[in-house]
């Protein structure tokens, strides 16, 4: 009697804690997404540059416009061979492609979200174009002197990771680091975040992805950003957001 006694208290202990771990977990989550996904609107200029051994064309440049939390442009400037690739992300996870190449845009399958960005160590799916806690389920793993660390697993079995581990900074709750793992569960990229604060709001000014396995990376950088600016709805439309 006594053991079944001490299994029922370890198992409500046991069981209790992963419950507050799993709410903690997905209040910061929350609390992330708020501070990402501050603005009204957003934009600026980007530069991408992929560090790999290719002889392909590693520096490109891009124009960012951003309306919410899932509403977003970018829209390729440089290199001239690549110039006017646009994509459009909308609410419901959806997004659409367009090459010049076509004339027309393509609204982009769940297999592609999951393949490299235009020759980046970014997947689709790795642009966040809608609140963490809408996509992952969060658990708080631990807590360190400057920031908490979570587990993020997807919401949605068509994601191409297993589970993410993030770090948060505790003063502000922006992202650190995104450690992604694969299906089979080994760590296949890292992501790394520079950060400042830009009036009211916080930017990522530089973020670098890595591919351990093909020794590759990317970093993209930020420049001239902009919040609040009236971007008009009409601009994130399929329409018009490749013009």
């Amino acid at each position: 009697m006594l053991i079944l006694k001490r299994s029922l208290v370890f198992f409500v202990i046991f069981f209790s804690t992963n419950f507050l771990q799993a709410q903690d977990g997905q209040e910061i989550l929350k609390k992330m997404d708020q501070v990402i996904f501050a603005p009204k609107d957003k934009q600026g200029n980007i530069k991408i540059e992929v560090i790999n051994d290719s002889k392909d064309d590693k520096l490109r440049e891009a124009v960012l416009l951003q309306k919410g939390a899932d509403k977003k442009i970018y829209r390729y400037t440089r290199p001239e061979k690549q110039k006017g690739i646009a994509t459009l992300s909308l609410p419901g996870d959806v997004m659409w492609l367009y090459m010049p190449a076509f004339d027309k845009p393509k609204k982009i399958s769940l297999l592609a979200k999951s393949q490299a960005f235009t020759g980046t160590d970014f997947s689709i799916e790795d642009i966040p174009t809608s609140p963490y806690a809408e996509r992952y389920n969060a658990k708080l793993t631990s807590t360190e002197s400057d920031r908490f660390i979570l587990e993020l697993t997807p919401k949605s079995d068509k994601s191409n990771y297993s589970k993410l581990v993030i770090s948060i900074d505790k003063s502000d709750f922006f992202p650190i680091a995104i450690d992604y793992y694969d299906k089979s569960g080994s760590k296949s990229k890292e992501a790394r975040y520079r950060y400042s604060k830009i009036g009211k709001y916080w930017n990522a000014d530089e973020v670098t992805m890595t591919t351990l396995k093909k020794k590759s990376s990317t970093r993209i950088t930020t420049s001239d950003v902009k919040f609040d600016v009236g971007l008009a709805d009409d601009l994130f439309t399929v329409e018009k957001f490749y013009k």
